[in-house]
């Protein structure tokens, strides 16, 4: 029996480093299976806070570029006014 496992010692030891390196190591298959699951989504995060970057970038481009734009710009949002004006906030169901 003990000449058998001699003769396929290699095969033995071949098939244990596949089991340790697939459940026991470190970074086994289901470590890295997770870690590429978190990369996907870090990514996709990624992608999204560059668009949303993007879109702060023209906002500000276009409300900096002209002193009507700022001025409704801060009316809209921030509802100012005029000192001679009146204003009206319209609420609407």
């Amino acid at each position: 029996m003990l000449s058998k496992l001699f003769k396929y010692k290699y095969s033995i030891l071949f098939g244990f480093f596949l089991l340790w390196i697939s459940f026991f190591d470190s970074s086994n298959l289901i470590a890295i299976s997770k870690l590429k699951k978190e990369r996907a989504k870090l990514l996709t995060e990624k992608e999204y806070y560059i668009s949303e970057i993007d879109k702060a970038k023209k906002l500000r481009n276009e409300l900096f570029g002209s002193q009507e734009n700022l001025e409704r710009f801060a009316r809209e949002t921030y509802l100012m006014k005029k000192e001679d004006e009146d204003l009206f906030v319209i609420i609407e169901d």
